[in-house]
């Protein structure tokens, strides 16, 4: 991490994992950070009074609909988790083959990640993912990851933000700081393992793992990771190796010179032999105990760390993917009708022309730069039957008493 970074001072009341709600994004992204109760409050303020309940019912309609949908998703979902979750509470009524699991784990992957997507998560490539591997943060472990482990391994995020988190240097003698930490709001993993010697007891390789974290810095990605092992730093190495090799030479030249006394002094040199001997044998072992309490203050460190970043495992990572799906659907939807509906001209909006308003919208509202998804905006309100395209590709608004009076799309 770069000692060099801005640093300010750290508000009153702040804990050690402080991210502002409006951290700086550095990556201009699909995700839409309004809460859906507020934006349908903000754009309702926007209406006049005869226009506020039906759109009020219309957002309700939407919500349901989302809902409708995304619960089909959640049950596939979770019928493809049933043969591979790690935590089952359920006893399957027939044995479940080898073939049944693979295809259980492709389903799996399949629906999972475009649930993500759906939640507008972004795929994290390799090479991302490689460049955690070895650093980490000032509150993350520097970690040698051996890719092998994985039978296959999948990471998300979304909240790509400059992150803001205490810090206490000896440069400005342990007082705190707050410093921009390059962070992803989000982070979702799934995956596999195989047979590997570095996998802990209880690891199986037969089954599918979730994991669903917050406030992840950017060179702390791999901490969530199995199958990791501590790099120890060069100053914690110093304090073991130098101490260590020092003793052994001192203690070295002792037993030589125990050897002599033992060689003319009878009995009582060789009870200084035996004396120094002794002590060399408990210099090391101390030694041992230095390097093991140094790895443990590592581990420590890394529980703690992730601790206070979990949001969910496994089967709940599901729940909480679904529902996050639902929200990004829900806003995408609303936000295009009422662009369509309030704004567009007669002639109506080409996709581009929707797409470039609503993004100003955006910005108006939360003072970001949001890549609004246009095209799946566009495709939901289609489907609900929300917005008509005329001949020459230009997107109209249903009225919305006819929107609010056909209840057929709600359950489809």
């Amino acid at each position: 991490m770069n000692d060099n970074q801005h640093v300010e001072p750290v508000p009153e009341a702040v804990g050690d994992d402080y991210i502002p709600r409006n951290a700086q994004h550095w990556r201009r992204e699909h995700y839409i950070p309004i809460c859906k109760t507020e934006l349908v409050d903000l754009l309702s303020d926007e209406l006049a009074a005869h226009d506020q309940a039906d759109f009020r019912d219309l957002c309700r309609k939407i919500d349901l609909t989302v809902q409708f949908e995304l619960h089909r998703e959640l049950d596939s979902l979770k019928q493809a988790y049933e043969k591979v979750n790690p935590d089952p509470d359920t006893l399957p009524l027939r044995e479940i083959t080898h073939e049944d699991r693979e295809a259980s784990i492709e389903l799996l992957f399949d629906r999972f990640e475009s649930a993500l997507l759906r939640a507008n998560f972004h795929r994290l490539s390799r090479e991302q993912i490689e460049d955690a591997v070895g650093a980490s943060s000032h509150w993350g472990v520097p970690l040698d990851i051996d890719f092998d482990v994985f039978d296959r391994l999948v990471v998300y995020a979304r909240g790509d933000v400059i992150g803001k988190r205490v810090l206490h240097s000896a440069r400005n003698f342990f007082r705190p700081k707050l410093v921009e930490v390059p962070t992803y709001q989000r982070v979702a993993a799934i995956y596999r393992l195989r047979d590997h010697d570095r996998l802990a007891e209880g690891d199986d390789t037969r089954i599918v793992y979730l994991k669903f974290l917050k406030n992840v810095p950017k060179e702390d990605v791999d901490m969530m990771l199995p199958g990791g092992r501590v790099k120890m730093s060069l100053l914690d190495g110093g304090k073991i190796i130098l101490p260590t090799v020092s003793g052994v030479a001192i203690a070295t030249i002792k037993v030589l010179k125990g050897a002599l006394l033992l060689a003319f002094a009878g009995i009582y040199g060789f009870i200084a032999f035996i004396g120094l001997v002794a002590g060399t044998i408990g210099y090391g072992v101390k030694s041992f105990f230095g390097y093991r309490r140094i790895m443990d203050t590592y581990e420590l460190n890394r529980t703690r760390s992730l601790y206070f970043q979990n949001l969910d495992n496994n089967a709940g990572v599901l729940f909480r993917v679904i529902d996050e799906s639902h929200d990004q659907e829900f806003r995408e939807t609303v936000l295009a009708y009422y662009m369509l509906w309030k704004n567009a001209p007669a002639a109506g909006w080409s996709e581009q022309e929707l797409d470039e308003a609503t993004e100003r919208k955006l910005r108006a509202i939360t003072g970001l730069d949001i890549d609004f998804q246009v095209d799946d905006a566009v495709a939901k309100l289609n489907r609900y039957g929300l917005a008509t395209q005329d001949a020459t590709q230009r997107w109209h608004a249903v009225p919305i008493e006819t929107a609010r009076a056909n209840t057929n799309w709600s359950t489809k």
